[in-house]
C-alpha cells in the first residue's frame, strides 16, 4: 500500500470498527495476491470507504472523473480523499473514453493488484439492484482475474445521496465466492449473458429487487417526473 492510502486506511479503521461495527462475511473468498475484481452492488458514496477498509489489500476503484473536479473546498475535500483511497479518475462517458478506461482497469490487473468496480455504473437511485455495464467482464475475460461479487447492506440508511456526515449505524457486506470467465472478449453477448449472470450472483447475495434497465436511465425518468 502506497503512504497516503495506508495513512488514511490507519486513521480511518478505528472509527469504523467502533463506530459501524462491520459485519462481514465471506472476506477469505478475495486472493491475498494476484489480480482480482470486486464487484459490488452501490448504493451510497460510503461504499468506497467501508468496502475497501475490511479487504486486507489495497483496493484501486476507476472513479468518475466529476469527483476529481467539483469546485470550492467540498470539492477539493472529495478530490484529496478519493486520491488517499486509491482511486483512479476515469472518463466513461462512452466511446474512446470509455476503452481509455479499460485499458487503466487492465493494467491494475496486470500489475497483479486488487480492482473495485461498481457493475451498475452508478449509485442505485432507489436502493434496487439495477442492469449492469459489460465492462467488468470484458476486464476479466482479457486479464484472466476472478470476480469476487459483492453485497453491501444499508450504506444508502447511513449516508443518504447528498448527505456528508454519515449516521452511526452497523454496516454489512457478504463476500461471494469467485467466479472464473473464459471466452472471446469481443462477443457483445456472450459479455451480455456473463454480465447479466454477474448481477444475478449480487442480487442473490443482497437480495435487493432486480431492475432490467440501467440506473443511469431510471435517473433521468426520476428527474423527468417518471
Amino acid at each position: 500500500m502506497n503512504l497516503p492510502y495506508g495513512l488514511l486506511r490507519a486513521f480511518l479503521t478505528p472509527f469504523l470498527m467502533i463506530l459501524f461495527r462491520p459485519k462481514v462475511r465471506g472476506l477469505r473468498n478475495v486472493p491475498v495476491t494476484g489480480p482480482v475484481i470486486l464487484a459490488s452492488n452501490h448504493l451510497s458514496f460510503s461504499d468506497s470507504v467501508f468496502m475497501p477498509l475490511v479487504v486486507p489489500r489495497k483496493v484501486t476503484f476507476l472513479a468518475k472523473s466529476e469527483y476529481f473536479t467539483s469546485p470550492g473546498p467540498k470539492g477539493l475535500l472529495k478530490k484529496l480523499t478519493f486520491l488517499a483511497l486509491g482511486q483512479v479518475p476515469v472518463d466513461r462517458s462512452g466511446g474512446r473514453r470509455s476503452e481509455a478506461a479499460l485499458i487503466t482497469g487492465l493494467k491494475v490487473l496486470s500489475d497483479g493488484n486488487c480492482l473495485g468496480i461498481y457493475p451498475e455504473g452508478t449509485r442505485s437511485p432507489d436502493g434496487r439492484l439495477y442492469k449492469g455495464r459489460t465492462g467488468l467482464v470484458r476486464l476479466a475475460l482479457e486479464s484472466g482475474a476472478p470476480i469476487i461479487p459483492i453485497a453491501m447492506f444499508d450504506t444508502d440508511k447511513i449516508q443518504p445521496s447528498g448527505k456528508l456526515i454519515p449516521k452511526i449505524m452497523r454496516v454489512k457486506m457478504i463476500f461471494g465466492e469467485p467466479i472464473y470467465l473464459k471466452g472471446d472478449s469481443t462477443n457483445l453477448q456472450l459479455l451480455r449473458d456473463l454480465t447479466d449472470d454477474l448481477m444475478r450472483k449480487i442480487q442473490a447475495l443482497s437480495g435487493q429487487e432486480y431492475v432490467d434497465i440501467f440506473a443511469t436511465r431510471r435517473k433521468a425518468e426520476m428527474d423527468e417526473g417518471d
